[in-house]
């Protein structure tokens, strides 16, 4: 066909439509559960004019559902220590520097405290009397067993033993809740592992016990994910869920699991904390640096169509033609999502297997415009 025949079949096509427009054989579609539109239109064309039409069913898609959350790493609750002071008393040495990796057991800060050389003190006076306790006692159990002892005196030196061992082990309680050290002075160590994550605390500061913590320490081989998930999405998440994580700054995406989630919902962001199981070490991977989580919640079926099928009415409409069984083309009202690969998912509108005009639907809407 040359191009004058395709222009006078498309002049012919066009006024057929126009006809149909103006009353002549249009026809008002039956009520549809999937039409959004009472006043619905069909357009009819001859069988020889079809040929400038394409038609395909409409095909069904079953995809990964996928949520997109921001996320955070961060470390575990077990992996995280805040050190405070035991004592009441003043800062006089901090030994250590934040980011610095440390042992267990490696000194980070001195206090000078009159409490702690009081406690132990006490704890030297309470040692010296056990010790006289136990000469007493010894010696009236060996009295009454050469026969020049009285038994109400060994009873007598048994219970001031008792005594004195109770008094002893009170003040060695005492002196080890305030920690090692001589005197007055307190060394604060490191109770495991770690990287030195924060010092709130400064040479002169004045402590005492259940105040501010004084440090915080990190282990940087047990970090997590720590996702932001909405909500409305909430009842989607489940323990054992994959993921993916994606990180900004070392150009990294690794695997990851739901390990478990938080129960409470923030009431400003009203969004909930989901912890995630990395499931490798990253290396350069730190608290605080940001995460794009990819989390795979089920599958899914799209309702696809090309893009080429869907037109666009009066601005924002989303309108496809669906070929009927006795040949005519019914304009529907679509609701799309997101383009894939030249074809657009279907939200709303279209069923499986429903005929759709995909090529030369402008020939039946001279009024419409092609979505791109």
């Amino acid at each position: 066909m040359n191009r004058t025949d395709f222009l006078i079949a498309l002049i012919g096509i066009s006024a057929l439509v126009a006809g149909c427009e103006k009353g002549a054989t249009a026809v008002t579609a039956p009520a549809s559960k999937t039409s959004r539109d009472p006043g619905v239109r069909s357009a009819q064309i001859a069988d020889a004019q079809k040929q400038y039409l394409s038609i395909e069913a409409v095909a069904v898609s079953q995809a990964v559902d996928v949520l997109a959350l921001p996320g955070r790493v961060t470390f575990r609750p077990q992996a995280q220590s805040a050190i405070g002071a035991t004592t009441a008393g003043r800062v006089v040495a901090v030994l250590v520097q934040a980011g610095q990796v440390v042992k267990a057991g490696t000194e980070l800060l001195t206090i000078e405290s009159a409490d702690a050389g009081t406690a132990r003190a006490t704890l030297d006076q309470a040692a010296t009397r056990l010790g006289s306790a136990e000469s007493v006692f010894r010696r009236q159990v060996e009295m009454v067993e050469k026969g020049v002892g009285l038994e109400f005196e060994r009873q007598e030196a048994e219970a001031r033993l008792k005594e004195a061992r109770a008094e002893y082990e009170r003040a060695r309680n005492a002196a080890d809740l305030i920690g090692s050290g001589q005197g007055i002075r307190v060394t604060v160590r490191a109770p495991a592992d770690g990287v030195v994550i924060t010092i709130r605390t400064a040479i002169g500061a004045t402590v005492a016990p259940g105040g501010e913590a004084l440090l915080e320490l990190g282990d940087p081989t047990r970090l997590q994910v720590v996702a932001q998930v909405p909500e409305s999405d909430l009842r989607r998440i489940a323990v054992g869920q994959e993921a993916d994580v994606e990180l900004p700054a070392l150009a990294a995406r690794v695997a990851a699991r739901v390990e478990n989630f938080n129960p409470r919902v923030d009431p400003e962001s009203r969004r909930s904390q989901v912890y995630l199981a990395l499931s490798k070490r990253i290396d350069g991977l730190r608290a605080g640096m940001l995460a794009q989580i990819a989390l795979r919640v089920g599958a899914k079926a799209d309702v696809l169509v090309p893009v080429s099928a869907v037109l666009i009415k009066d601005g924002k409409r989303r309108v496809v033609y669906v070929e009927r069984e006795d040949g005519s083309f019914e304009a529907r009202d679509v609701e799309t999502g997101r383009n894939q690969d030249g074809r657009v998912v279907i939200l709303q509108g279209l069923t499986a297997g429903e005929r759709v005009v995909v090529r030369g639907a402008l020939l039946l809407d001279t009024q419409a415009e092609q979505l791109l």
